[in-house]
């Protein structure tokens, strides 16, 4: 009995003492938000650069993190940088951050908002914004090496903090695992990453334990057909007709051939054919997006659009020469998976830690995809993307009684309300850092 209640008296005073370290590092946060990291992301958002031009960007993060006294290397898979901290044995975790703008004029209303004007990869005069949220990313990744920097007696390992270029556009991620990244820095034994969201109340934090973020192919289809005169259309093949008919046979493919308790996407987001209205074309092209949250569905779907859209010509008489191109684009993104213990681990410090109310239930009803699964998934790293709101509540309230709605990621009215974003993405990984790095 005695035993009993001295591990129970024990364990309340380690909750205690728990409590009130939380309390110490969320008045640290607050304090550092408003010495220094307000000014950091009013910069960010200000001063945004397109995918694979983030020159300026990765210069400013760099610069962030050595004052701190992380040793960064510049230059990483085009403009990535990677900062090393080492602070005694213990597991390596690696912390990621995005880094680059949209090519959206930006309408916000902000007093800071953008007016950032360049040349984009066509050589077209665009505006440049963050219109998806990458500010608050790295700005939160500045605060976590500093509050790291700060307490490290309170931990032990090594902390590897990433930016990262060229989300938006694609390459990013594997462009830094093709420059050798683990081999050259070292393969971590945890990751972390988060994106803010419009669409949660500013400062809640979302952990799926299963996929965040599906895989994405990108197909084309090119549909031939027999030229013609539009009055004569028996002397032809009409690609037109026949690409519309592999357009609705596609779907057929989610609703008849997945399994119900699958989840799969085939968008056909573009149909190009046709130079007048009274010729009938030899050539039609289509492209899909296509979306799967396992490695076997992404093969059925692919496989499948394959088939229909050769069949669907054969039924039309195409001949055998003339056929549909099928061609599935080499880069495709993987689905982003969360470590299910680790996940699970984390959502348990967030709620001892930050309270229950910190944290939300998963809300994700889309097949939105992400470039992080090109570090955790081969070589498997167990890691963890999570969400943190960005909207204030007092917006939702306004939408649903009749206001303007919340504007969505990629919008040029896109807004995110920094302050808590920032506040929040800082604490919950400062936590998981600390959880995984204790001392002892």
């Amino acid at each position: 009995m005695k035993r009993t209640f001295t591990a129970l008296l024990l364990c309340l005073l380690s909750g205690l003492n728990q409590s009130i370290h939380a309390s110490e590092i969320s008045t640290a946060i607050a304090k550092d938000y408003q010495q220094h990291l307000a000014s950091l992301w009013d910069h960010f958002h200000q001063n945004p650069e397109l995918s694979l031009m983030e020159h300026k960007t990765a210069e400013r993060l760099a610069k962030e993190l050595r004052v701190v006294g992380f040793e960064v290397s510049e230059g990483i898979g085009g403009t990535g940088i990677v900062a090393i901290l080492k602070n005694g044995p213990g597991p390596m975790i690696m912390v990621r951050a995005d880094m680059d703008g949209l090519p959206v004029r930006e309408q916000s209303g902000l007093p800071n908002q953008s007016k950032v004007e360049t040349k984009d990869w066509n050589g077209n005069i665009v505006g440049v914004m963050h219109a998806c949220g990458h500010d608050v990313h790295m700005t939160s990744l500045v605060g976590t090496a500093r509050q790291m920097a700060s307490i490290k007696d309170q931990w032990s390992g090594t902390l590897m903090l990433i930016g990262q270029p060229t989300e938006e556009k694609g390459p990013g991620a594997s462009a830094m695992m093709d420059d050798n990244l683990w081999q050259r820095f070292g393969k971590p034994d945890y990751a972390f990453a988060f994106h803010v969201s419009s669409n949660s109340e500013a400062g809640k934090i979302t952990v799926d334990e299963g996929s965040p973020y599906a895989g994405s192919d990108s197909v084309d289809i090119i549909v031939h057909g027999i030229g013609s005169h539009g009055a004569y259309p028996h002397q032809g093949k009409d690609p037109v007709v026949i690409g519309a008919q592999i357009v609705n046979n596609l779907q057929t493919i989610i609703s008849r051939e997945l399994a119900p308790r699958y989840a799969g996407v085939i968008t056909v987001g573009a149909f190009h054919a046709g130079t007048k209205h009274n010729i009938i074309s030899d050539r039609a092209e289509l492209q899909l997006t296509v979306r799967s949250l396992t490695p076997e569905v992404r093969n059925q779907l692919l496989s499948a659009i394959k088939r229909v859209a050769i069949g669907t010509a054969r039924t039309a008489g195409i001949p055998e020469d003339k056929l549909p191109e099928v061609i599935v684009s080499e880069f495709s993104y993987p689905p982003t998976f969360n470590d299910k213990n680790l996940a699970r681990r984390l959502k348990n410090v967030l709620v001892n830690k930050m309270g229950e109310a910190a944290l939300i239930e998963p809300s994700n009803t889309g097949m939105g995809a992400e470039d992080f699964g090109f570090f955790t998934t081969t070589p498997y790293i167990p890691s963890v993307y999570f969400s943190v709101g960005g909207t204030p509540a007092d917006d939702f309230k306004r939408a649903a009684n009749g206001g303007a709605p919340v504007p969505s990621h990629h919008s040029p009215l896109f807004k995110i309300s920094p302050e808590p974003s920032v506040k929040a993405g800082v604490e919950a990984t400062v936590l998981a850092l600390l959880d995984l790095m204790a001392k002892g």
